[in-house]
C-alpha cells in the first residue's frame, strides 16, 4: 500500500479495475499477479478528489458484489487520505456485508474491498468527531436496499456539518423524493451534534426492496410555498434565530413578492442537541411536489444576517436554473437511477462536479448507461438546465 508501504494478500474474486484516469479495466486472462491484477482498480484523480469516490465506488461494489481497489484516496487534499468519517463509512459497510477491509485506518490512500453477502440488522459508525452522519447515510442506504431483511443504522457524528447535506435537508428534500424510487425509510433524530465536537446521533430503519422503480422527474411546476427553520443550540442567544430567519425573508421577498415565506426561529432543546450550533435550512416547494433547499450553518464571527441570506439566495439560485431538483439533490440520485429497473429522467440546473463524478462510477461498476443533455424545453432554452437519463441495470435483490 501507498501509506505503509506493505503488500496486499490476494484475494478470492476475480475483480475489475479502475485505472489513474478512471476507466474500468476488465479482468486480463493470465495477468501477471493473478486475482490482484483483476481487481476493480479506483483512483482518486481529476473527477473530485474528495471521498465521494469512496462512497459511490463502494456503496457499488457492496450492492453488485464486485472486489474493490480504490488508491490516491483524497490525493488532492491538505490531508490526504481517510478521515474518520470515511473510515467508518468503511467499517460499517464491510460489516453490513460480512466483506473483507485492508487498508482500513486513519490516513490511508489505499484500500481493498471484498464483499459478500448484504444481511439486515443493527449497524453502528460512529465518527467520533462531526464528520457528517449524512454522509454515512448516503454511502450505506443503496445497501440496505438489497440487504436480506431489515436494518437498523446509528449514526453517530455531526448532524449539521459543513460540506455536506444536513440532517434538515436529508429529511425535508432528500427523503421524499429518494423514497419516488420505492422503498420507504425512518430517520429518527436522538440527538444534533454540530462541528467540532460532533456527539449527534440518528438512527435509519429501513426494510430492503425486490427491485427499484425508475423516476421521472422533468416537470418543475411553479413554486407553491416557501417554509424553513432556523435554529440555535447550546449557549448561543434565541436572537440569532430570528435574525437569521428575517435576513433571509427580506433576501427572498425582493425576488419573490407573491409568496407568503414561514421560516420558524427555533431553540434546539438542551437535551436533544450537543454542544453550540446554529444554522438555517429554506425549502421551497412546487406544484408538482419537486424541493428545492437552500441552507447555510453558523460560524465564528460571522453574523447571524450574513448566515440568513446565504441560505436564502443559495434557494434563488437553485430555483432560477429551471430544473425540477437543487444541485445537492441532484448526484445523490445517480446510483439509485443506476440500480433501478428501466429509464430514469431527471431535469437539472448546472451539471455538479460531484454528479458527474457519480455518473462516471456508476457507470463504470454498474454498466447502466447516462446521457446528459440540454433540455430544449422552450422557456428552458434561455436557462442552464439540462436532462440526465439513465437506463438502470434492474438490480434485484437475491435475497429476496
Amino acid at each position: 500500500m501507498e501509506s505503509a508501504g506493505t503488500s496486499l494478500p490476494p484475494t478470492r474474486r476475480r475483480p475489475r479495475e479502475i485505472s489513474g484516469r478512471g476507466e474500468v479495466k476488465e479482468p486480463r486472462a493470465g495477468a501477471k499477479g493473478g486475482e490482484e491484477s483483476s481487481r476493480n482498480l479506483i483512483s482518486g484523480t481529476k473527477l473530485g478528489k474528495g471521498g465521494q469516490i469512496l462512497r459511490v465506488s463502494t456503496a457499488l461494489s457492496c450492492v453488485l458484489g464486485l472486489p474493490l481497489r480504490v488508491q490516491k484516496i483524497r490525493a488532492g487534499r491538505s490531508t490526504p487520505g481517510l478521515r474518520p468519517q470515511h473510515l467508518s463509512g468503511l467499517e460499517m459497510i464491510r460489516d453490513l456485508c460480512d466483506g473483507q477491509l485492508e487498508g482500513a485506518e486513519i490516513g490511508s490512500t489505499e484500500i481493498i474491498f471484498t464483499p459478500e453477502k448484504i444481511k439486515g440488522g443493527l449497524h453502528t459508525a460512529d465518527t467520533k468527531t462531526a464528520g457528517s452522519v449524512c454522509l454515512l447515510m448516503q454511502v450505506s442506504m443503496p445497501c440496505v436496499l438489497f440487504a436480506a431483511s431489515p436494518s437498523e443504522l446509528r449514526l453517530k457524528g455531526g448532524t449539521n456539518a459543513e460540506m455536506a447535506p444536513q440532517i434538515d435537508y436529508t429529511e425535508m428534500v432528500f427523503k421524499p423524493i429518494v423514497e419516488k424510487f420505492g422503498f420507504k425509510f425512518n430517520c429518527d433524530i436522538k440527538m444534533r451534534g454540530y462541528y467540532p465536537k460532533g456527539g449527534g446521533e440518528v438512527i435509519v430503519r429501513m426494510s430492503p426492496v425486490k427491485q427499484l422503480n425508475p423516476i421521472n422527474l422533468t416537470d418543475r411546476g411553479s413554486v407553491t410555498k416557501i417554509y424553513g427553520r432556523a435554529f440555535v443550540a447550546g449557549v448561543l442567544p434565541f436572537k440569532v434565530a430570528k435574525d437569521m430567519a428575517a435576513a433571509a425573508v427580506r433576501c427572498i421577498r425582493k425576488e419573490i413578492r407573491d409568496l407568503y415565506v414561514n421560516i420558524q426561529p427555533v431553540q434546539e432543546p438542551k437535551d436533544q442537541a450537543f454542544g453550540n450550533g446554529n444554522g438555517i435550512i429554506i425549502i421551497a416547494e412546487t406544484s408538482t411536489g419537486c424541493l428545492f433547499a437552500g441552507s447555510s450553518l453558523g460560524k465564528r464571527g460571522v453574523n447571524a444576517d450574513k448566515v440568513g441570506i446565504e441560505a436564502a439566495e443559495m434557494l434563488l439560485a437553485n430555483l432560477r436554473h429551471g430544473g425540477a431538483v437543487d444541485e445537492y439533490l441532484q448526484d445523490q440520485l445517480i446510483i439509485f437511477m443506476a440500480l433501478a429497473s428501466g429509464v430514469s429522467r431527471v431535469k437539472t440546473g448546472p451539471v455538479t462536479l460531484h454528479t458527474q463524478t457519480a455518473i462516471h462510477f456508476a457507470e463504470q461498476l454498474s454498466k447502466a448507461k447516462f446521457t446528459v443533455k440540454k433540455s430544449e424545453d422552450g422557456e428552458d432554452a434561455s436557462k442552464d438546465a439540462y436532462i440526465i437519463e439513465c437506463q438502470g441495470i434492474g438490480m434485484t435483490n437475491p435475497n429476496l
